[in-house]
């Protein structure tokens, strides 16, 4: 099941939020109006990247091999050659200490701080349920960071389209980077299947609903309420990306299937070297 993040009221400068258990709300304010969220950079959608260089090859020289061995295992051969040492380039010198206690540098560093804004992560687990007469629903646990206890709430979004979003601008301005695990439960596939309890979501943009004690600050909830915004603003987008993702995929497992692949021959090459010689006032 997808798991969505979409907190509806927070689009009012007084939101309320839904608890399943208390059915309470929370005065949310804003310091300044929001601004519209928004995915920064590409959504997959099973478009296989472009093949890598291939790498360079490493030749032995015959004469350059000392001994040869070979086993098999897995129904490949594997070669392990005794060759001649390599003559490796010299580590580089460490570089020289930084003098950090000047203004010139803690200036810079300021400077560098505030062209490079720390990222917050957005991290999130989800189960996507997924029914046969009725729209996905999903359980959410969200970790808001700095020590917070973890956050759930049902979400009528399905958060597999929300897997494609790696990062995105919230409401508040910030860009966050999001961390999420997802699996689907198909309840169509099991009646053994055990569904817990689900609030009932109006109909409409997708939203959500805190299960338990709302948290005591409502703004940790901002990034899940710009998720949401993000969800049904760009659900197209998401829908399409989405089935792209998963015909790769079905065609992916469809042709390793049809031909699974083969093992393949290694070769192992390694070279002994001799440890310094000891003295009595340590190594040479």
């Amino acid at each position: 099941m997808k798991m969505t993040f979409f907190f509806v009221a927070f689009m009012a400068l007084v939101s309320p939020a839904r608890s399943e258990d208390a059915g309470k709300t929370i005065p949310q304010e804003r310091v300044a109006p929001p601004i519209p969220a928004r995915i920064l950079g590409d959504i997959p959608d099973g478009t296989p990247p472009p093949p890598a260089p291939p790498k360079p090859a490493f030749v032995v020289p015959a004469r350059d091999i000392l001994a040869t061995t070979t086993q098999e295992q897995g129904g490949r051969t594997i070669t392990i050659r005794k060759i001649k040492p390599i003559a490796l380039p010299a580590p580089p010198a460490p570089p020289p200490a930084a003098n950090t206690d000047n203004a010139a540098f803690r200036e810079r560093l300021a400077e560098c701080r505030a062209s490079h804004p720390v990222t917050p992560v957005l991290s999130l687990g989800a189960t996507v349920y997924r029914f046969k007469d009725f729209p996905p629903r999903t359980l959410v646990q969200y970790w808001p960071g700095h020590g917070d206890e973890p956050i759930t709430f049902w979400s009528s979004a399905d958060f597999a389209l929300i897997s494609g979003i790696h990062s995105f601008v919230g409401t508040d301005g910030l860009t966050y980077s999001l961390f999420m695990t997802w699996s689907t439960t198909d309840t169509t596939r099991s009646t053994a299947t055990s569904v817990p309890n689900i609030p009932v979501f109006p109909d409409g943009p997708a939203s959500f609903a805190i299960v338990g004690t709302p948290p005591a600050d409502s703004s940790v909830l901002g990034p899940i309420q710009s998720l949401h915004d993000l969800y049904n603003s760009e659900f197209q987008r998401l829908m399409t990306a989405y089935e792209g993702r998963e015909r790769a995929r079905l065609q992916h497992e469809a042709d390793l299937k049809a031909n699974p692949p083969k093992p393949k021959n290694i070769v192992l090459n390694y070279w002994r070297t001799e440890k310094p010689a000891q003295t009595e006032g340590g190594n040479k």
